[in-house]
């Protein structure tokens, strides 16, 4: 089962669906950065109408945030995985194995980013909040004062168990009928009522 995150911003949540397979160095960091609360109070400091969001540095400003092999790791670029459309959660960086704790989410399709920044998942809910982020009023690609939007915590949904699974399809119903009294029907005045 593939891990998933929740990004809980002041616009709502997004829910991120992370590549463990495919770049599961990039995968590790970005959710034990989330574990440990790293993200937590960060804003998305960069924001480009039709391109992306960008958040994860915790001093706001575009240049900050280490990642949790020190202060830059390697890529993780996969030919197979492509900037294709929204939602495609990605590495942000100032070059090549240059990864820290920065990271995007694009807006649309962004194919000249191919194989210069890893893509290490996709969001999954939520692409609505995403896209509301994508139009707030910037000045020099940052959101004005008033429209900071603020990610409030990011936490890795740790994946059910299979008893967990078992147990949650036993569940009866919310609402439950109950049986008060039963009693057997001796006339056919009395079936009339259940009809």
């Amino acid at each position: 089962m593939a891990e998933t995150v929740v990004l809980e911003t002041s616009m709502g949540n997004i829910v991120c669906e992370l590549y463990t397979t495919h770049a599961p160095k990039t995968c590790q960091n970005f959710s034990t950065l989330a574990s440990r609360n790293y993200y937590n109070r960060t804003v998305f400091h960069r924001i480009i109408p039709d391109f992306m969001v960008q958040g994860g540095d915790p001093t706001g400003t575009g240049r900050g945030g280490a990642s949790i092999y020190g202060e830059k790791f390697e890529d993780e670029i996969r030919p197979d995985l492509k900037h294709t459309g929204a939602g495609i959660l990605s590495m942000a960086n100032s070059g090549p194995n240059t990864n820290g704790s920065q990271f995007f989410i694009t807006l649309a399709p962004t194919p000249w980013l191919d194989g210069k920044h890893t893509i290490f998942g996709r969001v999954k809910g939520g692409m609505n909040i995403v896209k509301r982020m994508g139009m707030v009023q910037t000045k020099d690609d940052r959101p004005l004062e008033d429209t900071v939007r603020d990610l409030r915590r990011v936490t890795a949904a740790v994946p059910p168990t299979l008893t967990e699974r078992v147990c949650r399809a036993l569940t009866p119903p919310e609402r439950n009928i109950d049986v008060r009294t039963l009693r057997k029907c001796e006339r056919e005045s009395d079936t009339r009522e259940i009809r």
